[in-house]
């Protein structure tokens, strides 16, 4: 199976070429929507992004429809109604928003090679010609019940519930997934809650950006890091303290609030 990536970040090319590549896929990678053209006719599925620098993804998806019927799964950052209403209107077949896990890649491109496969018991269906029905990889061993998390980690769910975590007048209960500020609600979204609670767990500790981004986002995850930096900027805000969460050039970030000395106990 050949599958054709036109995606110009170097990062997120080199990651999915090493995960499809170890699931049995053949890939060639391309970074301009002019290049993805020439190579089309090779192709059995493409990953297609949306920002691409010399054209727009959706003009080489409508490009690539009127050459070809192959199956186009578009990737892009933007992801409101619009963007995913006019990726399928020029021809794509599905719409993955980044960030998204291998897992997730991996299970859309095999449904829409499903989709796209003429089926042996509906043979009448078929509508763009004779294919070679396609060797799929197999899909990852199902898991049992999903464990509970906390900032990112699993926990038994038979397990008390972790304690709740102050450092000066923050005080974050991962039992109620609550962020308190001085005895008032901050409201946060789970990515804040996890990233947050990171970094109180030991505050003063520099914590490396790809440490964090395998934990609060998890080791599947495909895209830029800078969805840290925008999570990062919004707990700023939220906090009202831009100073609490310090970036360590290079690094990473960590939390410059003192950890409460006595146990942290009911919110005051």
């Amino acid at each position: 199976m050949n599958v054709l990536i036109v995606e110009d970040d170097d990062g997120v090319a080199d990651a999915l070429r090493e995960v499809l590549s170890g699931h049995g896929y053949q890939v060639h990678r391309v970074a301009t929507g002019l290049e993805a053209m020439e190579h089309i006719t090779s192709a059995q599925l493409v990953l297609l992004d949306l920002g691409l620098p010399d054209l727009d993804g959706h003009e080489v998806c409508r490009r690539i429809r009127e050459h070809s019927c192959v199956p186009v799964i578009t990737l892009s950052g933007r992801a409101t109604e619009m963007d995913r209403v006019m990726a399928l209107h020029m021809g794509a077949d599905d719409f993955v928003a980044k960030p998204f896990s291998r897992y997730e890649l991996l299970a859309r491109m095999r449904a829409v090679l499903r989709r796209t496969t003429p089926c042996p018991q509906h043979p009448q269906a078929a509508t763009a010609g004779p294919r070679s029905v396609p060797v799929l990889p197999d899909s990852p061993e199902p898991r049992s019940a999903a464990p509970r998390t906390v900032a990112g980690r699993e926990t038994d769910r038979t397990a008390a519930p972790p304690p709740p975590m102050c450092a000066g007048p923050l005080r974050l209960d991962p039992r109620t997934r609550q962020v308190l500020l001085d005895g008032t609600e901050v409201r946060v979204t789970r990515r804040e809650f996890d990233l947050l609670a990171m970094l109180i767990e030991e505050p003063g500790t520099v914590w490396e950006r790809e440490d964090i981004m395998d934990r609060v986002w998890d080791e599947n995850w495909f895209g830029s890091t800078r969805t840290l930096d925008v999570h990062v900027g919004s707990l700023r805000t939220k906090l009202g303290h831009k100073d609490w969460i310090e970036t360590v050039r290079g690094v990473g970030y960590r939390l410059t609030v003192s950890a409460t000395p006595e146990p942290c106990g009911e919110s005051r």
